[in-house]
């Protein structure tokens, strides 16, 4: 199944490249991912863009959005052998190690889906009886996110669960080092019910797959 997730699709990279993942413990093969470029990532900005534009993401409730947090917090506890097996080949950490990250990070998206609602919508006392003052949040638009090797899916979840609490859209590229537990939550979030563009997945190298992140005018 291609590897490369743009504007609720699943494919392959446009130039067909590939790439090797090796565990760094003892230099065995882990597998293969579609290995995107430029292109690939300019694709996943403009879906991002259409979907925080035009989409019902931005303006969807807050309670409804860290519902869906929750969600997939309940699908990362139900695939946390899967994950925590990944996460180890791809790193070379301990299994036991990364079992443990697996419950930070689904606890990270159970905090983030209950935070979604805390501060909707909070009416400030302004001292005037016929003034009223409510604290309103709006989401900043598309979101690049960029994570490293170390703690993939920790580091992840991160930038992934505020994001789409806030109501944001986002593209994330993980280090290319690291790829397969990116890959699995993004099955994750589609199966929890993300709307197509809002959450985007390009694997690949910082100068071809990570530099438009860095200076494309629609990213926010």
């Amino acid at each position: 199944m291609p590897d490369l997730y743009i504007d609720g699709s699943w494919r392959g990279a446009l130039d067909e490249r590939t790439r090797e993942i090796r565990c760094p413990a003892d230099g065995s093969p882990v597998g293969v991912v579609d290995e995107a470029g430029g292109k690939d990532t300019v694709e996943a900005i403009a879906a991002a863009r259409r979907a925080f534009d035009e989409g019902p993401w931005p303006t969807t409730p807050a309670a409804d959005r860290g519902d869906l947090l929750l969600r997939v917090a309940d699908l990362l506890v139900r695939d946390k052998d899967a994950l925590a097996r990944a996460e180890s080949l791809d790193t070379g950490k301990r299994l036991v190690e990364s079992e443990y990250d697996i419950d930070d990070i689904a606890n990270c998206f159970r905090y983030f889906g209950r935070q979604a609602t805390a501060e909707a919508g909070r009416v400030v006392e302004t001292g005037t009886p016929s003034v009223d003052s409510r604290v309103v949040y709006e989401p900043v638009g598309v979101c690049a996110l960029i994570t490293p090797w170390n703690y993939p899916l920790l580091q992840t979840a991160w930038k992934v669960a505020p994001a789409l609490a806030a109501g944001n859209t986002f593209v994330l590229k993980p280090s290319e080092l690291t790829p397969h537990t990116a890959i699995h939550l993004m099955r994750l979030l589609e199966e929890a019910g993300v709307p197509p563009g809002v959450a985007n997945l390009v694997l690949g190298a910082g100068p071809e797959a990570g530099a438009p992140l860095a200076d494309h005018p629609d990213v926010d």
